[in-house]
């Protein structure tokens, strides 16, 4: 039983090249962050692996030992140090020679040898050529996996030498649903953090057994009501505090972008009437309340400019300015009469 949640399309696949024995060497998975790549690349580990004839059988001494990282045939190669300094950091040539050197040798507990390559547009370009050696000579029984978020970011001719599976965001009723039926969640909490994940079903494990990650969710929120009902200095002084942290985390800042993103974007359901639809559903009241206070042209008017911003700062405008611009573009309260 394939672990990867929602991407029937991969694991079928996946399952038809191993059974007709067409497996690809070379695979790249591309999708969001959260979305399922790694699980999907140790499911295929596990079933090039599996002892079983249902494979992977997850019961199995190599299924196990691939589950608790153990299992000498399957590598992950990726950025080890600290998120904050993952920007910076790139997976380095010397690593991937010592990939080739382990590649060139047989099998030594298992059936196959897998190599995944996690983050693999955070290869430097002399890795990624010293790569390409490697993909374009293929070895018996052994299977590459590169993980990534955004292909772009590799040499075409890497991507041209692997299967391409792309991992789709899944609908927030069908991730509800597998995060009932497996992590047994109750209905409300399901749908929250699926709403939350944007069908990324990583991110609602997480945060389903790490509090800590909803209560920074609910920090954010809080602040970002804040900073709605703040004058210029106190926004200001915002913004200078997420300009000062965005060269050594830039994934931080756009995180808190997106809670903007998703609080206003909110709003502009609850004007509409699609209450059902909101990502933020344990603060419905308090949607409904602020909703009330503002012009729907006005929401829609500040969603762009949200959007703007985040694309700016992907282009290595001036951080604080953006941001500044944004401020200013939060549109006032009013006293809007029900049929506005």
């Amino acid at each position: 039983m394939w672990q990867a949640i929602g991407q029937a399309r991969a694991v079928s696949l996946l399952q038809h090249s191993l059974e007709s024995g067409r497996l690809a060497h070379a695979y790249l998975f591309v999708g969001p962050q959260h979305i399922g790549k790694m699980t999907l690349a140790l499911d295929l580990a596990r079933a090039l692996n599996c002892q079983a004839a249902d494979r992977p059988c997850f019961a199995c001494p190599a299924c196990k030992k691939i589950s608790a990282g153990s299992h000498t045939d399957v590598q992950i190669i990726g950025i080890t140090q600290n998120e904050e300094e993952a920007e910076t950091k790139r997976i380095s040539i010397d690593q991937i020679k010592e990939l080739q050197h382990s590649a060139n040798l047989p099998p030594f507990e298992g059936k196959h040898k897998v190599f995944i390559i996690d983050g693999a547009e955070l290869m430097s370009i002399e890795a990624a050529n010293c790569l390409l050696k490697t993909l374009e000579e293929p070895v018996d029984n052994v299977t590459f996996i590169l993980l990534t978020i955004n292909e772009r970011l590799l040499p075409a001719t890497v991507v041209s030498r692997c299967q391409r599976l792309e991992l789709q965001p899944l609908s927030v009723a069908k991730e509800a649903a597998a995060l009932v039926a497996n992590w047994k969640m109750n209905q409300e909490r399901a749908r929250l953090l699926a709403g939350l994940s944007h069908g990324c079903p990583g991110w609602a494990i997480a945060a389903s057994s790490d509090e800590s990650i909803l209560e920074k969710r609910n920090q954010d929120l809080n602040q970002v009501v804040a900073i709605i009902k703040a004058d210029y200095e106190e926004r200001f002084a915002y913004v200078a505090k997420l300009a000062a942290g965005f060269t050594q985390n830039r994934g931080a800042v756009y995180d808190i972008l997106d809670r903007w993103l998703d609080f206003w974007r909110d709003l502009m359901l609850v004007k509409l009437g699609c209450h059902d639809m909101i990502t933020n559903i344990d603060r419905k009241d308090e949607l409904i309340k602020m909703a009330g206070n503002y012009r729907l042209a006005g929401i829609t008017n500040f969603i762009k400019s949200i959007e703007s911003a985040a694309q700016q700062l992907r282009q290595n405008v001036n951080t604080r300015l953006a941001l500044e611009v944004l401020m200013l573009d939060i549109p006032k309260e009013e006293v809007i009469s029900p049929s506005i």
